[in-house]
């Protein structure tokens, strides 16, 4: 048992300073992620290639997320967050000199993104976990809607910026970049530290095994959790292919390069952007678990919309995706806040990570079937497919009882 203590009256320069330091590593990092999807669109042209970057990117989630929330329910969240993103940068810099070196391989790019993705299993949980400890409770929301809004920043700036890069850079430099936005997430969190959850005394040690066992039995004892995280682990496995294959679609469906890609990415941020303002702004009337399942729906119909829009016509499917942007963003935010004002503080760390080991397992299951799909039928398939059944069981969600029980 654990007693979580109050952010102090002067929470907000260390609550921003972290904050801030963060947002410019994850900037980074989509950067990156832009850089290296786009380099093996354009040296495999290959929906089975990419769907393998994906699997590496999500599979950790599955493999070590539990056992990452439980670390950043028993030790330092603080020390986590550093030695996570240590890791990744030394990886980024071994990557770098296998491309100056011109000895880089496929299967090199693949480890990276699989370390990179244990290193998130791990940082995800310890970061989350931290708000309600850094912020009051009636920040929550707001602090919801500032990650959607940096989410939304991630999207329009990754795409352009990884575009500019590979213009003005060779790609190693533009990698460069991910070291530098990782040093700048680094340092804040050496001078400024992050309150932990007080054990309470005379409470026993707990083995690792059993913390495990205490998170999974934190959700299954709310039937409002239980059915929010199947719901949500069945989008991610119809809709989240469709994310790890969108260069293809606008290479070869609509017959556009680098530049087409950071538009396409880049107005979808702006989306994201708006729908995180307007999340951070919202006093919320409407239970949250209709905000997020209409949402979430309507990001999951437009994907399909895009999918289905003529070759000529472009702008049309920079709409759509721009839309599934905008509305992703004013489902997620209100989800994340409905999970930190539902599960108890101490459990937080090992609830998220379950939350994260379900995505970790969806996503690589879909993209195991759209791989194959995508090359025998094209890729269209697999957006209209995923797309329209994503959408189908965001709206049939809103029949189930326990959603709506779990704010009362």
């Amino acid at each position: 048992m654990t007693i979580t203590s109050p952010p102090p009256k002067n929470w907000k320069p260390r609550f921003f300073t972290i904050w801030s330091g963060q947002a410019f590593s994850l900037v980074g990092s989509a950067l990156t992620q832009f850089v290296l999807v786009w380099w093996i669109t354009q040296e495999t042209s290959s929906p089975t290639a990419l769907a393998t970057a994906g699997i590496m990117g999500m599979l950790p989630s599955a493999i070590f997320s539990p056992l990452g929330g439980v670390i950043a329910d028993r030790l330092s969240r603080r020390m986590v967050m550093i030695i996570t993103d240590a890791i990744t940068a030394v990886c980024m810099l071994i990557l770098i000199g296998l491309f100056a070196s011109n000895s880089i391989q496929l299967w090199h790019i693949y480890t990276l993104m699989f370390i990179r993705a244990t290193m998130q299993a791990f940082q995800h949980p310890a970061s989350a976990a931290s708000t309600m400890n850094l912020v009051p409770s009636d920040w929550l929301d707001r602090v919801a809607g500032m990650n959607q809004t940096l989410q939304g920043v991630m999207s329009i700036a990754a795409a352009p910026l990884g575009a500019l890069a590979l213009a003005a850079l060779p790609i190693q430099g533009a990698l460069m970049i991910d070291v530098a936005t990782a040093l700048l997430g680094i340092v804040p969190l050496l001078f400024f530290k992050i309150p932990q959850p007080k054990a309470v005394e005379g409470s026993d040690p707990k083995t690792i095994l059993q913390d495990l066992r205490d998170g999974v039995h934190t959700i299954r004892s709310n039937p409002g959790l239980v059915t929010l995280y199947a719901v949500t682990g069945l989008v991610v496995f119809t809709i989240m292919p469709t994310f790890a294959l969108t260069p293809l679609l606008v290479k070869d469906h609509f017959g556009g390069g680098v530049n087409q890609v950071a538009i396409m990415e880049g107005l979808a941020g702006v989306g994201m952007l708006l729908g995180g303002v307007i999340i951070g702004l919202w006093k919320f009337k409407l239970r949250r678990a209709l905000i997020v399942m209409i949402s979430f729906g309507i990001s999951c119909g437009t994907v399909a919309l895009t999918a289905l829009a003529p070759t000529p016509l472009f702008w049309l499917a920079v709409f759509w995706w721009w839309l599934s942007g905008f509305t992703f963003s004013t489902g997620n935010a209100p989800m994340i806040a409905l999970l930190q004002t539902v599960i108890p503080n101490e459990m937080q760390g090992r609830a998220f990570s379950l939350l994260n080991m379900i995505f970790g397992l969806a996503g690589p299951l879909g993209l195991l079937i759209a791989g194959p799909m995508g090359a025998r039928f094209g890729i269209q398939t697999v957006f209209i497919v995923g797309g329209t059944l994503s959408a189908a069981i965001c709206f049939s969600a809103l029949f189930l009882c326990p959603l709506w029980k779990m704010e009362k």
